[in-house]
């Protein structure tokens, strides 16, 4: 008889840190994660923490520092709001007063920090995660936010292992 295995996947230490510091939960911001800068590697999917989006073109680089160049190159020839940057893929423009400089947003538990925050700003109370999860991506909601609430959503299933309950805060979820 085959037995199921149900698998799910613990989010690493620097997520539950900073989902904890913003009373978030650590498996949400983890499928953030995947979602903003998931890449294949080594036969699983996990978030890189030097991606940047420039004018909706993906780009990860190997370290810090050539994705700080890339960046400030990026800035020269884009307006601000048309850059993601890091794990979370924190927008220049709109989040810029929450690091001294862009290229800041590239330090990973800083990006996830900042990423934790802005998710909980995001979060009404009564709700359960994924209307924030929404607006973590696009404020104004709409169909861009239901988009990605379902992707994010998908992400959530395999980190749990299962169908995920998106609990309240206040309720356990790892």
């Amino acid at each position: 008889m085959a037995e199921t295995v149900n698998k799910s996947l613990i989010p690493p230490p620097a997520y539950q840190l900073a989902a904890h510091h913003a009373d978030v939960p650590s498996a949400v911001l983890y499928a953030i994660a995947l979602q903003e800068s998931g890449i294949h590697l080594r036969g699983q999917r996990v978030p890189w923490p030097w991606t940047l989006n420039v004018a909706g073109q993906p780009r990860r680089l190997t370290t810090q520092a050539a994705a700080c160049i890339e960046l400030q190159d990026a800035l020269d020839a884009q307006p601000n709001r048309r850059i993601d940057v890091g794990l979370g893929q924190i927008n220049v423009g709109y989040h810029a007063h929450r690091v001294a400089h862009p290229c800041d947003l590239l330090d990973p538990y800083r990006n996830l920090r900042i990423a934790a925050t802005i998710l909980r700003e995001q979060y009404r109370q009564g709700e359960d995660w994924l209307p924030a999860i929404g607006r973590y991506h696009r404020p104004a909601g709409g169909t861009p936010a239901a988009r990605y609430r379902r992707s994010v959503h998908q992400h959530l299933s395999r980190v749990h292992g299962g169908p995920a309950i998106l609990a309240t805060p206040g309720r356990s979820l790892p």
